[in-house]
Formats: C-alpha cells, sequence, structure tokens
C-alpha cells in the first residue's frame, strides 16, 4: 500500500521582478512566525517600510494580513515564535493591502477567518463601494454557495460600519479588488529591492455553471510598498510514476484510490495506490478538511482490505513496520517516534509556561532533535 501526499509549488510564475528583495512566499512568512525551522533564517524587512501587500484573498494571505496587523500585546501571549514577535513589536508597518484578481463574491477564504482579521481592534477596513456592486452572474455564485454569500455580507457589513477615514496612527487593511499583478517594481534609491507592485485591472467572465474567471482589461496602476508577501495558492507537482491530472493539478481518484487515468471509470484502479490531502482534491479547505479527506482515503483503504483487494500477490512475508524502518536506516533517514515527539511538545510547554504562553517553539533542528533524543 503507497499513500501519496505531494508537494506544492506556490511561486508567481512569469512575473518579471519577482526575485526582488522584499518579495516573500507568504508560506515562508507562515513558516517563519509559526516557528518552522526552515523559516526561521527569512528575516523579513518590516523596519523600513509602513505598507506591505498581499497577493491573494484566501485563508493564509488573511491570516499573514491578521499577524501584520495584530496589537504585539495580544500575539505576545500565543504561541508565536519569539524571533517573529520581536520582530513585530519593532514592525512599521501601518497598511496592509489585500489584493484579489477577482471581485468580494468570490474571495477564496472563509467566514471564520475573515471575521478574525475583520474583529482586529482600532483597525481601519477600506473596501470601494464599486467593488461591491453585484452582477447577476455574482449572484448565481452567491445563490449556489452560502459560503460566498456569507463573505460577501461581512465584506459589504465591514465596508459601511466604521469612519469613512483612519484616525492618525491607526492601523489599515485595505481589500482590493478586479487587479492582478503585472510585475514587481524596483526601487530607485535601493538597487534589487522591491518598491512596488504594477497591476492590470481585470474584469470578470462567465465560464458556466455559475463560475467567473478574471481577464486582464489592459489598464495598469501602481500600488507603492516595501513588501510583497504572495498567497495566491498552490499546484501541487507530479509523482514519479504516478498517474496525474496536469489540468487540475491532483492525482487522478475515487474516493481516495488512485486511477489509471482522468476517466473516472471506477474499474481503472492502480492496486494498492491510495491518495490524500491536495495531491487528491486540489488546494483547498482547512484543516478539518483534511480530516474528512484522510478519513474518507482510509476508509476506502480499509474497505478494499476487508475485501481482499489488496491481498499479497507474493508468498515471500511482509517485514511491516520492521522492514520500513531497516530501508529509512539504509537511507540515513533519523526517524522520532511518537514518544520522542512528547518529549518536544512537553520541553516547548515547560519554556512557554516561564513566559506566560502556551508554548515556546523550539525552532531549530539542532534544538528539536537534541530534545527529541533526551531521556
Amino acid at each position: 500500500v503507497v499513500l501519496a501526499y505531494g508537494a506544492e509549488s506556490d511561486r508567481v510564475v512569469g512575473i518579471p521582478g519577482e526575485d526582488l528583495k522584499g518579495v516573500h512566499s507568504a508560506r515562508e512568512f507562515v513558516w517563519w512566525y509559526n516557528g518552522h525551522p526552515d523559516g526561521r533564517n527569512l528575516d523579513p524587512d518590516l523596519k523600513n517600510t509602513d505598507t506591505a501587500v498581499i497577493l491573494g484573498q484566501g485563508n493564509v494571505a488573511l491570516d499573514v494580513a491578521r499577524i501584520l496587523l495584530r496589537p504585539t500585546s495580544e500575539l505576545a501571549i500565543t504561541d508565536i515564535a519569539s524571533h517573529a514577535l520581536t520582530a513585530l513589536e519593532q514592525s512599521s508597518i501601518r497598511k496592509v493591502y489585500l489584493v484579489g484578481r477577482r471581485g468580494p463574491v468570490q474571495a477564496a477564504c472563509t467566514a471564520k477567518e475573515l471575521r478574525e482579521v475583520l474583529g482586529i481592534k482600532d483597525l481601519y477596513i477600506h473596501i470601494k463601494e464599486t467593488d461591491l456592486k453585484i452582477t447577476p452572474a455574482d449572484e448565481e455564485e452567491m445563490k449556489n454557495s452560502r459560503i460566498h454569500r456569507r463573505i460577501y455580507e461581512l465584506l459589504s457589513k465591514a465596508a459601511t460600519a466604521g469612519p469613512s477615514q483612519p484616525s492618525s496612527g491607526q492601523r489599515e487593511l485595505h481589500f482590493v479588488f478586479f487587479r492582478q499583478p503585472d510585475r514587481f517594481l524596483e526601487s530607485y534609491d535601493k538597487k534589487g529591492y522591491v518598491s512596488g507592485v504594477h497591476l492590470e485591472k481585470t474584469g470578470l467572465k462567465g465560464i458556466g455553471s455559475g463560475k467567473q474567471i478574471a481577464i486582464g482589461t489592459g489598464q495598469f496602476e501602481n500600488l507603492s510598498c516595501g513588501i510583497v508577501l504572495k498567497s495566491i495558492g498552490y499546484k501541487s507537482v507530479p509523482v514519479d510514476d504516478l498517474p496525474f491530472d496536469n489540468q487540475k493539478g491532483v492525482v487522478p481518484n475515487l474516493k481516495g484510490r488512485v486511477l489509471s487515468d482522468n476517466s473516472g471509470d471506477p474499474t481503472s484502479f492502480e492496486n494498492g495506490l491510495y491518495v490524500c490531502g491536495w495531491l487528491k482534491r486540489g488546494p483547498t479547505g482547512i484543516i478539518a478538511t483534511n480530516l474528512y479527506c484522510a478519513e474518507e482515503t482510509v476508509a476506502s483503504l480499509s474497505e478494499d482490505l476487508e475485501l481482499g483487494v489488496l491481498a499479497s500477490t507474493t508468498r515471500l512475508p511482509k517485514l511491516g513496520r520492521d522492514g520500513l524502518l531497516q530501508i529509512l536506516d539504509n537511507r540515513n533517514v533519523r526517524v522520532v517516534p511518537f514518544s520522542a515527539w512528547e518529549r518536544i511538545d512537553k520541553e516547548e510547554k515547560r519554556l512557554g509556561g516561564l513566559r506566560n504562553k502556551p508554548r515556546e517553539k523550539l525552532t531549530s533542528w539542532e534544538e528539536l532533535l537534541k530534545v527529541a533524543g533526551s531521556k
């Protein structure tokens, strides 16, 4: 039995200026403030600009905006990584722009995450009134999706609930709809650094079944900033020798059972191959969505076991866990068992208790492996 998870890429392909300093992946930024060892050294410059642009309006984009705008006194009692908290305490960011290719009806976030951002204390929210105008096609989308309707209602309410102008020193969150990045602009003063985004205005085009896509209009404008965070979604990449649907970016499957092609024919199962996560369904959903997704795949696997579909094709004994551990040892892969994770968990909670935090995350592989190996 093989379970495939896959890998994802979040690079904005083909956008000139993407390699300028100050342009970051939102994924790496999330790793940075969540204490992922691979993101520890990101070191985003939050001091030398008051404006950040986030490309995307999904849950990750909203979470990044929340971290940049939420009072650090509130972040200090969370499990945020200490190096990130220190940087945010010294941050000069006061304006955040959330840029989306489509309109408020099509925003890819969920209501819970949007409410959290809109509920940040003493935050000025700006949404253009013209962006909130809806078309019959928008109505059709909201009719077919309760989530889309709820998102639109929350944004409409936020647009009218506050003052028309921010007060002095107030932090600002601007929702920018119907715009897509054309290129990243280089600073005249600091060679090699980003100074803004050249945006193309977009319009919506129906593609049937209540769906609309963004198309460029040939009209452009600049949005100045000192840091850009790309959060425009992910696309899975193929796994060697595994069927793959390049258009959808998923492994063709039926309830987690891998299919040999994209026809959906349930008789074309790849025996013993299963898939879950974004490689199974695409980059959508929240943690709970992944839970249901995994449960469905495991249910399919269990059903096949009971039906004898996974009966061995050889009489040789299966080595099971011991065989897997031997393979990993041969490849010099260090295994961290659950008992070692429990030691890490206990130590992080102990360190957090000293700082009135739920936990103090260990943010280097050396620290993690040292605690994991302790007795």
